[in-house]
Order: C-alpha cells, then structure tokens, then sequence
C-alpha cells in the first residue's frame, strides 16, 4: 500500500473510531469545574450525593437508560415542587424512591454525617451553595476525605454557565460524547436567538414574578429574581430585566406602586404543580389540564395591585414553567420568552416541539403531555 493509501486509510479509521474514543475515558480524570476548582476524580463515580435533587435532569442527558443508577443520596426537591415531574420520573425509575432524600436546605446545608455514610465518591453541588458549604465546613471535610465535589451552575449565570456544567459532567461521568450532542442541540438554538436579536431595535422592560401565588391570592405581589435565574433568562431573550435594575441581591420583593411606576412592557408569571395547601400557583408541568392553568393564570391578575400594572391592562402578559430557571433544558425558556417579546422574529420557533425533542433525543425520561407555558392569546 502506498504512503498516500496510508494515510488515507488511517484517516478514514480515525473517522470511524472517533465517537468511540469521544466515549473512551481514562482515569483518573482531572477538571476545572464552575467555581474554577481543579478537581480530580480517581475513578468513574459509582456513588454520588445530589446535593439539588435538580441536577438529576443533567444526569437524564448523560446516564439516559437510568439517570438515578449511581446516585445514593440526593435532596428530592422535584418531590417537593413539581410533583407531576416526580411522578413521571417515579414510574419510570421506581427505585428513585428508595434513594435516600437527605433533605438538604435550599441553601446548600448538608448533614456531613449523612454524606460520609452514603460512601460517595462524587458530589454534585450547585455554584449557590457553594458559601453554607464553605461556612459550615463540609467542603473542607470532604476535600480532607478525599471525596471530591464539583460545583455546576445553571441558576447564577444560565446562560453562560449551563453548557460549561453539562461539558463538566460529561467529563467525570465517562460520557462526553452524550454531552457534546447536548451541547451541539442547545448552542445551536442559541445562536439563533442571539443572531435575531442582533437585528432587534429596542428591548422591552420586563417584570417577572417567579412562583406566583406560592402564597395564595391574598399574599400580593412581587417577588422577582435579579440577573440570576429568571433575571438571567429574560435578559438573554433579549428583554431588560426590572429586578437586575432594582434588586441590591440575587431574589427581593419589589413593591407593586414602583412596578405601576415603571410601566413594563410585559408583566410576567411562573409557576409549577406543587403540593401543599393555600397556594394559587400556576399549575405547569406534566399530565396538567390547560384549563387549570388558564384558570389559574387568570386569578392571579386579580390580584390587589397587579390588575393596575399597565402591561397587565394591555394583555402583555405571560407565564412560563419555573423550574427552568435552575435546569439544563432553560434553552427553551430563552425560545419562549423571546417569542413573547419579538413575536415577528421567533414566529417560526417552536419551543414546546423542541422540549419534546430534548426529552425524546438526549433522553429516556417518557415524552408525557406538558404544558411549559400560557399567554393570553393562547
């Protein structure tokens, strides 16, 4: 065989061989994760602690036959907010119930002797909690165990941060190549918000209520995200977000006059099917009837104060899922608010079809009925 056959010919191995050695991995394997730590996991984790139960919908992306398989320890939280997502999840992975719930804090609290009997060999903690770890030691002690953490984020930066945490993943899980394809589907659709907006002349102002009526209808309004979260999401569909203006830390409550004051462009809602009684929260998620949403949508403009905000006279308003302000899947978030915001646009964008295709391409969670999102005119 000449040189040139040669060549060519190992070209064309290396070209079939590829996805295998994007699949290959050896270890250990040594990372930069979110908080720029250089982390090294010895070998491929059998054993890990969700120190946010959420970050089980990363792991649907890159362990899809089983998501919950190696996870021995997690904070249930889809359990306690979104209970049709957990029921989907629980009838798909029965044995996801009998992982055990350590019932961590939302601000990162851990019990360390919970943790160091789960044996794990990995944690995955969300950037957020990241001080209450440093504060009550448990970072040091399980750095001194050997037991190494990796610090993901899709809540404090969204945009920036979630496609690094899935790379990251992809990494110490031994399945890069399931997180390249990821990676590949939602950059994509980013680019072309970005590439619209590009052409767009001035940004609506925007405000946003996260988990309206957690507290029913008499507990008034409104409680917002800055940058973070919500903040973060509206402001890369491409709106200017009024809690990143006002708001000195990352949540607040900002009085209902100075939002009438303000006169957004648009006044909007999230909200998810959660349990507990008291609450007038919009009911988004799985296997939900889109009456119940209306209906619950509906209530909330009545609300004192907020039937008088102007976007809210005009119909400007919306509401979406709110779990995807802390989720690897908030690329359809950014579709539908910029949908919301440039109807003209995004006409062609359907971000509901790209949820379902998330599930059903990067995923084994079932493709059940969802409702991610509701406006007036629909």
């Amino acid at each position: 065989m000449t040189l040139k056959k040669l060549i060519a010919a190992a070209g064309g191995l290396a070209l079939l061989l590829s996805p295998l050695l994007a699949q290959a991995q050896s270890w250990p394997v040594t990372v930069k994760d979110l908080d720029n730590r250089t982390v090294t996991v010895e070998h491929k984790p059998q054993r890990i602690i969700l120190q946010d139960g959420r970050d089980i919908f990363a792991l649907a992306l890159l362990e899809r036959d089983n998501p919950f398989s190696r996870v021995v320890a997690w904070n249930n939280l889809p359990k306690k907010q979104d209970t049709e997502t957990w029921n989907v999840l629980k009838r798909k992975w029965p044995e996801a119930e009998t992982i055990l719930d350590m019932k961590f804090s939302d601000q990162g609290n851990v019990d360390l002797e919970t943790v160091i009997s789960r044996q794990p060999d990995l944690m995955i903690a969300q950037l957020r909690a990241k001080p209450s770890l440093v504060q009550t030691g448990v970072l040091a002690q399980l750095e001194a165990l050997h037991i190494p953490v990796v610090f993901v984020d899709y809540e404090l930066h969204p945009v920036e941060n979630t496609l690094p945490s899935i790379a990251l993943l992809g990494k110490v899980m031994g399945q890069t190549d399931r997180a390249q394809a990821y990676i590949d589907f939602y950059q994509q659709r980013l680019d072309r918000i970005h590439q619209r907006l590009a052409t767009a002349s001035k940004k609506p102002l925007v405000f946003i209520e996260p988990i309206a009526g957690v507290g029913g209808l008499d507990n008034g309004c409104c409680f917002t995200h800055a940058r973070n979260g919500w903040g973060g999401l509206v402001e890369a569909a491409g709106g200017t977000n009024i809690g990143s203006q006002l708001l000195p830390g990352a949540t607040g409550n900002i009085a209902v006059e100075k939002i009438i004051s303000l006169n957004p462009d648009y006044y909007l809602m999230t909200g998810s099917k959660r349990p507990g009684k008291g609450t007038a929260i919009i009911p988004f998620g799985y296997n939900v009837p889109a009456n119940d949403v209306s209906a619950a949508f509906t209530a909330l403009l009545t609300r004192q104060g907020v039937a008088s905000i102007p976007a809210v006279a005009q119909g400007h308003t919306g509401a979406l899922y709110h779990h995807f302000y802390n989720n690897p899947y908030n690329i359809v978030a950014i579709e539908t608010l910029s949908k919301i915001f440039y109807p003209t646009l995004f006409k062609d964008v359907d971000p509901l079809a790209d949820y379902h295709a998330i599930i059903k391409n990067f995923t084994h969670i079932p493709d059940d009925n969802i409702v991610l999102s509701f406006t007036p005119s629909h």
